[in-house]
């Protein structure tokens, strides 16, 4: 194909697709002390969890919880980290696809999806004990942490029908 070719394969593709949705509310300018909080919260969560761990925590916890927004940034800001596009495809079926994964990162998923879909009403004992595991009483206060964080991040996303498509990797760092 020639560049000619791309440009115009690439504008029919964008002519073709739906226009963008309108948020909702734009809750951190009506609720600034709680954004900020938010912020904070966030900050004090993830540290002392690896970065590429903690990216592949948010992406699976945007999927499951059908975040557009976040999915946007936290696929962006894994790549931009050197995560591998392969391992970011695969999260959604990771349970299938344990082999582009360490064995601490599936423990992370399984406690991932353990908080997030609280379908049972708690998490399962074996799921926590596969955590506890692979890290440390520390490490896994954090991590867990980290999870709850990015499930309210998704819930003010999602609710407030935040628009995809714009973020710019490390922008909110």
């Amino acid at each position: 194909m020639t560049t000619n070719e791309n440009t115009t394969a690439a504008t029919h593709r964008d002519e073709t697709r739906n226009p963008e949705h309108t948020p909702r509310i734009s809750w951190a300018e009506q609720v600034p002390e709680v954004y900020k909080a938010m912020v904070r919260l966030d900050a004090a969560a993830r540290r002392g969890v690896d970065p590429v761990l903690l990216e592949l925590v948010k992406i699976r916890t945007s999927q499951l919880n059908h975040c557009a927004y976040c999915l946007d940034m936290h696929s962006k800001d894994a790549l931009a980290a050197g995560e591998s596009v392969d391992r970011i495809i695969q999260l959604s079926a990771w349970e299938e696809s344990r082999h582009f994964y360490t064995a601490k990162e599936v423990a992370a998923l399984e406690l991932t999806e353990a908080i997030t879909v609280l379908t049972d009403g708690f998490v399962p004992d074996e799921v926590f004990e596969r955590a506890a595991k692979e890290f440390t009483e520390q490490e896994l206060a954090q991590l867990i942490a980290a999870i709850n964080v990015i499930n309210a991040w998704n819930r003010f996303a999602v609710s407030t029908r935040m628009v995809p498509g714009h973020y710019t990797p490390g922008q909110f760092k």
